[in-house]
C-alpha cells in the first residue's frame, strides 16, 4: 500500500494535527487537469494535497482539500465509529495522555475514554479535523 487519502475541509489544520501526532510533511501540491479528472471520475478538479509520512517512512496519509468541485459529505457531519467506509486511522504512541493533551488545541475530542485492553494497551478514539476518527494505542506492560 502506498497511502491512504483523507478529504478535509481545512488542509492547514489537518497538517498541524497530524504533525502533532509525529507525522512529517513530505510535500504539498496542487492537483488539476484532465488526467486528474479522468482518474477520479469528476470534471474540473482543483485540489490541494499534503502528503504526510510516518517517521519510519513506511506509511503515508494524503490529505486532500477539494476546491472544485466542493467536497460533499457522505452522511452525518460526525458519523459514529460503526459507519460503513473508512473507519479510523490508528497511531502507536509512547504516552497516550500526553498525546491527547497535545492534540486538544488542534480540536481533538475523545469519543469515549482511555481504556485498558488486558495488560497490553491503553486505547482511545478521538475525533480530529473534518470529523476524522483517530485511534491511539500505547503499549503497556
Amino acid at each position: 500500500m502506498d497511502n491512504v487519502a483523507i478529504v478535509v475541509d481545512d488542509l492547514d489544520a489537518a497538517v498541524a494535527f497530524f504533525t502533532e501526532l509525529g507525522m512529517e510533511l513530505e510535500g504539498k501540491g496542487d492537483i488539476e487537469g484532465l488526467w486528474a479528472d479522468r482518474t477520479v471520475g469528476l470534471d474540473g478538479i482543483q485540489t490541494e494535497i499534503a502528503m504526510m509520512r510516518t517517521p519510519d517512512g513506511h506509511s503515508k496519509l494524503e490529505l486532500t482539500k477539494y476546491h472544485t468541485p466542493a467536497a460533499v459529505g457522505a452522511g452525518p457531519e460526525n458519523p459514529p465509529p460503526n459507519t460503513r467506509g473508512l473507519h479510523r486511522v490508528m497511531f502507536a504512541v509512547d504516552d497516550i495522555n500526553d498525546t491527547i493533551a497535545r492534540l486538544r488545541p488542534h480540536g481533538a475530542e475523545l469519543l469515549g475514554e482511555v481504556a485498558q485492553f488486558e495488560n497490553m494497551f491503553l486505547l482511545c478514539y478521538l475525533r480530529g479535523p473534518s470529523g476524522i476518527i483517530v485511534a491511539l494505542a500505547e503499549q503497556i506492560g
